[in-house]
């Protein structure tokens, strides 16, 4: 085993735990579950469980729980800085569930977390083009994105 493995895994971890906080807030949305309920649901049933013959990845349960309960404590504020990054005529309210899902995570991450902000945005990116492969959400989402962060954490920039 080489030494450059674990960092891969470990990256590999954050990155599941980034896809799996967007999929936990947009099921809290649309269920109108807890924080608690789906936090639970995705610790028991989803890191590391096999669907179908797929394997999901195992995530990162620190970051997953930080970026869930940072998106619900700080929603308002996140929400905000999400509206001044979009179009005036386009609401946080009035864009895609999972889109918002997205932001939601993203800002938790942008605002609270530790990661540099172009990090922060290079994943998320990645999760918009796993939901949105085809579509022009992925370049709308980069700039939503660089936008937050760029209030979020300007000493970056």
């Amino acid at each position: 085993m080489t030494s450059a493995t674990p960092k891969v895994n470990k990256r590999q971890m954050k990155s599941a735990a980034r896809l799996y906080a967007v999929q936990a807030l947009f099921q809290m949305e649309q269920s109108g579950q807890s924080v608690d309920t789906v936090r639970k649901e995705f610790e028991t049933h989803r890191f590391g469980a096999t669907y179908e013959g797929d394997e999901m990845a195992e995530g990162d349960v620190d970051l997953f729980r930080e970026l869930i309960d940072n998106a619900v404590n700080w929603q308002a504020k996140i929400d905000q800085m999400t509206d001044r990054a979009l179009v005036a005529k386009w609401p946080i309210a009035r864009i895609d569930p999972t889109l918002r899902a997205l932001f939601r995570a993203a800002g938790a991450e942008l605002t609270e977390g530790v990661a540099p902000p172009k990090v922060v945005i290079t994943e998320f990116v990645d999760i918009a083009k796993a939901f949105f492969p085809e579509g022009r959400e992925p370049k709308f989402v980069n700039a939503v994105l660089d936008h937050m962060a760029r209030e979020a954490k300007p000493e970056a920039f």
